[in-house]
């Protein structure tokens, strides 16, 4: 699912959730622990993440790079503004190549049935195109996410 809430000025928002069969403290593991993070963290499965470093604290930061099929090789870093394990991430998210295009993430977790709902929402974006590349981007993620904790 992905909504969309448009805030006064320039702030464009997306809303994803997903349900995953797996407990929210491992789902959080796979969001804040380096070796998993490297495992999914990239939009299809021709891209290949490279780094996954994460400083897991308030005010820590985190990095985030991979390989295009085209050879690009996009980043993405942020800090940490709130944790709270098993149940909350938010950060800050700036590409590489445009670090003063700063946006905010907010991933939430919550038991449910026989597992997980992760609520993920950006914010902050500068415009509907980068809301839409975004959504297409954490649509990939989220699905690759899967594969690492529903095992």
């Amino acid at each position: 699912m992905i909504t969309t809430k448009t805030k006064p000025g320039p702030s464009v928002s997306l809303c994803l959730k997903r349900h995953y069969k797996a407990s929210p403290e491992r789902v959080f593991a796979a969001w804040t622990t380096p070796e998993l993070l490297a495992r999914w963290m990239a939009p299809r499965d021709d891209f290949a993440p490279t780094v996954a470093e994460v400083d897991l604290r308030p005010g820590g930061r985190y990095r985030f790079a991979m390989s295009a099929p085209n050879g690009d090789r996009p980043a993405v870093s942020g800090t940490f503004v709130e944790i709270v394990p098993g149940e909350k991430l938010v950060f800050t998210w700036a590409w590489a190549h445009m670090p003063d295009c700063v946006s905010l993430v907010t991933v939430t977790l919550a038991p449910k049935d026989d597992g997980t709902e992760l609520t993920l929402h950006h914010e902050r974006f500068a415009d509907d195109e980068a809301k839409s590349k975004h959504a297409e981007g954490w649509s990939g993620c989220l699905g690759r996410l899967a594969r690492v904790v529903e095992i």
